[in-house]
């Protein structure tokens, strides 16, 4: 019995006509995806340049009035009507510095057991809980530092510091003042516990992204725990390192929350590290709702101005390290 094969049916190929129009298609859907993802790059920098001048607008008053002055003057008289920013802005760049300070080497040691030292059976719980504390609302810090950290700082650190660094030649006047616990290095050890797990998170991953080979050849040389980390692993990623170093100081330099609950709130200028000041952020939270007059509020528009200056200035001094280190390496 033999079975009827039918010939195959000819293979049909595009006509030039086909092929015009599927590349016409194609063009056209490329141009909408071009333009949707420029406008949002684009929309970036509108937001952003908005954003500015709607501040720089509404602190206009306030920079009109005083001028430069309010770059430097330590007062602020809400009822004699004489403002000025070097107060906040000081406290904000203080406190900073010393949360970044503590936070940088803490991240990198969190960051150096997780992916070099650590059994891996605790890798996951310590990551998880870095995790965990990244999502904690800046709030609550405040909430621990005023009730937990800020008697304890009373009770035990001030004194201590007071004891035996407040006689030294340099370093005395930023360890003298009472017990009172609250103050810009309370405030900066706050912002330091926060910020740790932001920079050790984003540490931890540049470490786990270096090749595992670079790694294992490094210790086939013979080379030891840490000349493996200060020669491949660190030179390998140390662009990432610095961008989320400054990424911590970012979120440090804008915090507001955890700040106003510890910094102690006063406008006073002190070489004191252990004396309350105060910072932007904290300045804007207490007395928003309290501005009476329209320079009031006009000054402290301004002050938010003078933060995003602040903050934009660093993160284009951290961009511009990592470009100097991108041209250095060749890239």
């Amino acid at each position: 019995m033999s079975i009827a094969v039918s010939p195959p049916s000819p293979v049909r190929l595009p006509s030039a006509r086909d092929l015009d129009r599927i590349g016409a298609r194609d063009a056209a859907a490329d141009r909408v995806f071009k333009g949707l993802f420029a406008g949002a790059g684009w929309l970036v920098l509108v937001v952003l340049v908005g954003a500015a001048l709607s501040m720089l607008w509404g602190g206009r008053e306030a920079f009109a009035t005083f001028g430069w002055r309010f770059l430097v003057s330590a007062d602020w008289d809400a009822v004699q009507r004489q403002f000025g920013a070097l107060v906040p802005i000081y406290g904000t760049v203080v406190t900073a510095l010393i949360a970044m300070l503590i936070a940088v080497p803490v991240s990198f040691g969190i960051a150096l057991f997780l992916t070099e030292v650590a059994p891996p059976w605790l890798r996951a719980p310590i990551g998880a809980a870095i995790e965990l504390l990244a999502g904690i609302p800046s709030i609550i810090y405040g909430m621990w530092g005023l009730f937990v950290f800020v008697p304890f700082m009373a009770a035990h650190v001030v004194p201590f510091l007071t004891a035996h660094l407040g006689e030294w030649p340099l370093l005395g006047p930023l360890f003298r003042g009472p017990p009172l616990g609250i103050g810009m290095l309370t405030a900066g050890i706050v912002l330091a516990v926060m910020v740790i797990p932001f920079i050790s998170a984003v540490m931890r991953d540049v470490f786990l992204s270096v090749p595992t080979r670079l790694k294992e050849s490094a210790y086939a040389l013979g080379s030891t725990t840490w000349e493996v980390v200060w020669d491949v692993v660190l030179p390998y990623s140390r662009t990432a390192v610095i961008g989320g170093v400054f990424l911590g100081l970012g979120r440090a330099l804008g915090e507001t929350m955890a700040v106003t609950f510890v910094l102690g709130n006063a406008h006073r200028l002190s070489a004191s590290l252990l004396m309350p000041g105060n910072s932007i952020a904290a300045t804007l939270a207490n007395e928003f709702t309290e501005a009476d007059s329209d320079l009031y509020r006009s000054s402290l528009i301004a002050l938010g101005f003078l933060l995003f200056v602040v903050t934009f200035l660093v993160l284009a001094i951290a961009k511009w390290m990592l470009m100097q280190l991108a041209r250095k390496e060749g890239r």
